[in-house]
């Protein structure tokens, strides 16, 4: 049952608030503590480190390994798509907009690194675990279910 009423004045008012919003297209500029994606970008390791969290900040501080080091020269000399099974690479500025494969133990998970993804680390991205679904009860599961029709 629909009724033909009058719009109030503040719907009115709120659905025009809402049409120059989408007029305007804004979109939220990314900041990491206060600094542009740019700005981060042209930063060296020094002063990189005093950006970043202090877990991150603590693991590059005690040099990367061996492994770390073959991984940061190969994204930086490849533009196309990555494998790896090192999860424990801080993600820095220079990786944004790469595409990486982070083994998980079983496959690879493939994802884009993002601006957001900063100070974490490339295995955050790829779980190695699956979400529990459970189903019905099995036969023999337990003594209830031994009177449960079976399809």
């Amino acid at each position: 049952m629909t009724t033909n009423r009058q719009a109030s004045a503040k719907s009115i008012r709120r659905r025009s608030r809402k049409s120059q919003k989408v007029a305007l297209g804004r979109s939220k500029e990314f900041k990491f503590r206060g600094l542009t994606l740019e700005e981060l970008q042209k930063l060296d390791n020094a002063e990189l480190l005093k950006v970043l969290p202090s877990r991150a900040r603590r693991s590059l501080k005690r040099e990367m390994g061996p492994d770390q080091k073959i991984l940061l020269r190969r994204l930086s000399r490849t533009t196309k798509e990555l494998k790896t099974h090192i999860r424990d690479m801080v993600i820095v500025p220079k990786f944004v907009g790469r595409i990486v494969q982070v083994h998980n133990g079983k496959e690879y998970v493939k994802f884009e690194i993002k601006p957001e993804m900063i100070g974490h680390y490339l295995g955050e991205f790829a779980q190695t675990r699956k979400s529990v679904k459970h189903s019905g009860p099995g036969v023999g599961a337990t003594r209830s279910s031994k009177f449960m029709p079976l399809k």
